[in-house]
């Protein structure tokens, strides 16, 4: 029998998480909407964030076995949802630092538990980023005969030297624009033997670990903030346009080696797919709440509005996306760590939640402002601000057309697919039959 349930272990997640977001998030807001830039925004967040790490947020992100308190990705998924449900910027930055050490985490081992280290202390305000976007985009990253990542590494003598222009990273370049505490830079090398043996662009893909340390050893301008991206939604994050100038990093620092990055890289935004499910469960959640208690009033008739059908149909189209939504986030959370099968089965719920939560997150904006009427456009209201919020779910982390619907497309037509494998468990006939699995 399946039984959504939340654990003790869970509902104490929940209940640490709603605890944080009221007293914390829901006063973010108060912080920088009247900042006129982006950067002024972002550095506007540091004493929330900096109590987010007091409050162990950090750790949370990191498994046990790394050091941290993580025990469950579901839990992850609950934290999200939560903070989603409040304010998305601050959010998004803590969250951001957690993508940032993922590639750590799926590659552990004991040599790089130094660059973890500042993150489990519960002091300061480290932030970490996983630098992967490109200003010409990163869709074809991997397609045999492109161009693939324009920023490259090639080794010299003990180092590594790193040139590239990156974009959208959150947390990328620190709070003061001078470097992140930790980055996990993904990019190409050049070294000569290297691309001689490589049949795949895979086979040169590497993560390099860059430090604060590693940046102030350079000369000034190896690490360089081009420009802040100001954006519709999220307006207080910290993406920005950057460049690596022949930076130098000691070969310690080396994460994944040349061949080995791409599927550390995959597999981290695979946690990313799940938790933006999450991050659409949470506005969806908000919409809903804030057009129910709306639709209350009987704008001058004689009924509450929600007693009017065009109006009770919406908000139950947005009851209902919500829940789907929240399900099958959860359901990601539970098979990327225990299955069944391969992570090649294990990563389609996740990649499935983030393109229906993201897509039904947008809808369910829409819907609320217009169950609600012309009084949605007031920014008085929150849900011209949670669509803003809502449009880059579907179009950032990969966006679900270029990306992540044809990761799903892939895996469709991958030999002995099983449609239901993650529903249903793996079948010892379909296994030892792929025919038949296709069937």
């Amino acid at each position: 029998m399946v039984d959504f349930t939340l654990s003790p272990s869970e509902l104490q997640a929940q209940a640490a998480a709603r605890s944080f977001a009221a007293t914390h998030l829901a006063t973010a807001a108060a912080h920088y909407p009247r900042l006129p830039t982006p950067e002024a925004r972002f550095q506007s967040l540091r004493p929330i964030y900096e109590a987010a790490v007091k409050a162990g947020l950090l750790t949370a992100q990191v498994p046990a076995a790394a050091g941290g308190s993580s025990t469950s990705l579901v839990e992850a998924a609950i934290l999200v949802e939560e903070f989603y449900a409040v304010e998305a910027s601050a959010s998004l930055t803590i969250f951001g630092t957690g993508l940032g050490l993922t590639p750590l985490v799926l590659a552990y081992r004991p040599e790089v538990h130094e660059f973890l280290a500042p993150f489990l202390s519960g002091t300061g305000s480290p932030l970490a980023s996983l630098v992967f976007s490109e200003p010409a985009g990163v869709a074809n990253w991997l397609e045999p005969g492109a161009p693939g990542l324009q920023t490259t590494a090639r080794r010299d003598g003990n180092e590594w030297v790193l040139n590239g222009e990156k974009m959208w990273a959150t947390n990328s370049a620190g709070w003061d624009f001078q470097g992140a505490d930790l980055s996990c830079v993904v990019c190409r090398c050049i070294d000569d033997e290297v691309v001689a043996r490589a049949a795949h662009p895979s086979d040169l893909i590497m993560v390099l670990i860059v430090t604060r340390a590693d940046v102030d050893r350079n000369p000034v301008g190896s690490f360089h903030v081009v420009k802040h991206v100001d954006t519709a939604g999220h307006v207080a994050v910290s993406g920005p346009h950057i460049t690596y100038t022949n930076l130098r990093v000691p070969a310690k620092n080396v994460l994944c080696n040349p061949g080995t990055g791409a599927p550390i890289v995959t597999q981290s935004f695979d946690i990313s797919a799940m938790l933006v499910g999450a991050m659409g469960t949470g506005i969806q959640r908000a919409v809903f709440d804030a057009a129910l208690a709306f639709s209350r009033d009987s704008r001058g008739g004689t009924m509450p509005i929600g007693q009017r059908q065009s109006v009770a149909d919406r908000l139950i189209d947005i009851k209902m996306r919500t829940e789907t939504s929240r399900y099958l986030t959860w359901k990601a959370a539970h098979c990327l760590l225990s299955g069944p099968g391969e992570h090649a089965q294990r990563r389609e719920p996740a990649l499935l939640a983030k393109i229906y939560s993201s897509d039904a997150s947008v809808q369910s904006c829409i819907d609320a402002m217009n169950a609600v009427g012309v009084s949605a456009y007031n920014v008085e209201l929150p849900f011209a601000s949670l669509l803003s919020t809502a449009l880059v779910l579907p179009i950032f982390d990969g966006g679900n057309v270029g990306i992540r619907r044809r990761a799903v497309q892939n895996l469709f037509m991958g030999e002995g697919y099983q449609p239901w494998a993650t529903t249903f468990g793996l079948h010892t006939d379909e296994k030892a039959d792929p025919d038949n699995a296709a069937q």
